[in-house]
């Protein structure tokens, strides 16, 4: 096994952007899963273009499967004063695999204040059975830590498409960078998963992400996450998630489209 930073530090910088390749315990099946893919983009437009503003805002594009060594170019879109759009492709043999659009923004004072997204309330993490299963599954879900606080369990038949979970890296050293915690959020399957009897194939097609806040930390690794699937027909689901810190802050919230084969 790798550990994520020490895979994250394999990063190249190169000629024309940065190149990586993605050890086999991260893999889902033949292709890295969409988190890691997101995560490399984030990495990438750092690496060319950092230091950066807070990222605000993240869209992905899942456009093919990555496999092997991929090569990631960032390109700058526009400097303002307090606000930097980047694109990323990520590409592997098969051609491109990621598109990626990322908003960035400096802080700004304002007379606006308004919060809401009220957490769960649930109890500490030790109070839970494992989410992810011990054996089988995707290749990467060795590397992520996960109690169901609430909803149904992965291939439970349960009548609603929603799980609440405690999740963390396995991975301690740096938990609480942003391009950790975008690997992480997309670390669970998708909420369809919950009204299935058994495991099918999937893939997600597009990821939106809208980051809450710049103080991206927590507990002990810990983050608190709801997903609740609004959608589920003609083989594709659509879902969205919110994900807390252990003290019940929002940090983002998500929507994403998967293709699912059942």
């Amino acid at each position: 096994m790798m550990p994520f930073s020490d895979l994250i530090a394999t990063v190249s910088e190169v000629t024309d952007g940065c190149t990586v390749a993605a050890t086999d315990d991260w893999l889902q099946g033949r292709t890295m899963y969409g988190g890691l893919s997101a995560a490399f983009c984030l990495e990438g437009a750092a690496r060319q273009f950092g230091p950066l503003p807070p990222l605000r805002s993240a869209q992905f594009a899942f456009v093919g499967p990555a496999s092997g060594e991929v090569t990631i170019r960032a390109t700058l879109l526009r400097r303002g004063k307090s606000t930097v759009f980047v694109s990323v492709d990520l590409s592997g043999d098969a051609g491109l695999a990621t598109r990626a659009m990322l908003c960035y923004g400096a802080a700004r004072p304002s007379a606006l204040e308004y919060r809401a997204l009220a957490a769960p309330d649930v109890r500490s993490p030790d109070d839970y059975p494992q989410f992810f299963p011990s054996s089988g599954g995707a290749s990467f879900f060795q590397h992520f830590d996960g109690r169901l606080a609430g909803g149904g369990g992965l291939f439970s038949q349960a009548d609603q498409p929603t799980f609440t979970l405690w999740l963390r890296h396995r991975d301690r050293t740096d938990p609480t960078s942003t391009v950790a915690v975008i690997a992480l959020t997309d670390a669970p399957p998708p909420a369809a998963f919950v009204k299935l009897p058994t495991p099918v194939p999937l893939s997600t097609m597009t990821w939106a992400v809208d980051f809450l806040t710049d103080s991206i930390e927590t507990t002990d690794g810990w983050w608190l996450m709801r997903t609740i699937g609004d959608k589920i027909a003609d083989g594709y689901a659509s879902q969205a998630t919110t994900l807390w810190n252990a003290g019940r802050q929002p940090i983002l919230v998500c929507r994403q489209n998967i293709a699912v084969f059942a």
